[in-house]
């Protein structure tokens, strides 16, 4: 299945905040008995270095990338370049893989798992509010290309 350009943002926006709502709902449901000050500090801790060093930035590249593709429709896959697949993958076999194993504390799960699908969360946001802007955001991607 081919579609445009900015079906591919609505659908990495799919993808991001299905796959943050998910992780989110795990480490929400696993707070009630950690909640303090302190613990709500850490999971703004990991939801702000997730932010600045990953998926912020993968917000912003891919949405580059897309836009930078030539008007005609695409495969439907190739919101993700081959890295963020694998990016992915191991996010979710590595993310099921300690719950299943009992390594991490539930308190751990409770605070990573809160701050981490935050910042997924939000990258999905960001990849839905990018489709809506697309023709703006196209119009600035050409005129800095033109510069």
């Amino acid at each position: 299945m081919k579609v445009s350009k900015r079906v591919l943002l609505f659908l990495a926006g799919i993808v991001w905040t299905a796959a943050g709502f998910n992780v989110l709902r795990i480490g929400v449901l696993a707070y009630p008995p950690y909640l303090s000050i302190l613990n709500f500090l850490l999971s703004l801790v990991v939801f702000a270095l997730f932010w600045q060093f990953v998926f912020g930035k993968l917000v912003k590249k891919h949405t580059a990338r897309i836009l930078s593709y030539p008007d005609i429709p695409h495969f439907f896959l190739k919101f993700f370049d081959r890295k963020a697949f694998f990016i992915m993958a191991f996010m979710i076999g590595g993310g099921i893989a300690l719950r299943l194993s009992g390594i991490a504390p539930e308190q751990f799960i409770a605070v990573f798992y809160s701050g981490l699908g935050s910042s997924l969360f939000l990258a999905g946001i960001l990849f839905w509010l990018n489709f809506q802007n697309y023709h703006t955001l196209l119009k600035a991607q050409q005129e800095k290309s033109n510069s």
